[in-house]
């Protein structure tokens, strides 16, 4: 039975990506009420932590090819208009998925490429 198990992989938010999460936080409590700004944050969260069990689900990301590692995204939707790229990468050896980034997609994604070095 054990060869059935899904493999569950750790979750690491980088420092910047961590920044990135305060930015979007701050702007949920500035723009909307304090329960919607938290229903959303805890979305988001729930998001990224079903990478757990499916780090490899996730669209690679054109704007980082080339890179030293893959760089994979999958998007929150904040409104039907507006979603937030989850920027990631998996580390296999160590059974680990970094986040790297919470892109807002209304930014202009020239900024992607130097907000993910």
């Amino acid at each position: 039975m054990e060869g059935s198990q899904t493999q569950r992989y750790q979750v690491i938010i980088t420092a910047s990506a961590e920044m990135s999460f305060y930015e979007f936080s701050s702007y949920l409590y500035e723009h909307y009420s304090i329960e919607k700004a938290e229903e959303l944050s805890t979305a988001l969260k729930d998001k990224v932590g079903e990478l757990i069990n499916y780090p490899h689900r996730g669209s690679i990301e054109p704007q980082l090819t080339g890179r030293k590692n893959l760089y994979r995204y999958i998007l929150f939707k904040r409104t039907p208009r507006a979603t937030v790229k989850i920027l990631y990468y998996v580390e296999e050896v160590e059974k680990s998925v970094y986040i790297t980034d919470f892109f807002p997609t209304e930014m202009d994604d020239n900024k992607l490429p130097p907000r993910n070095k």
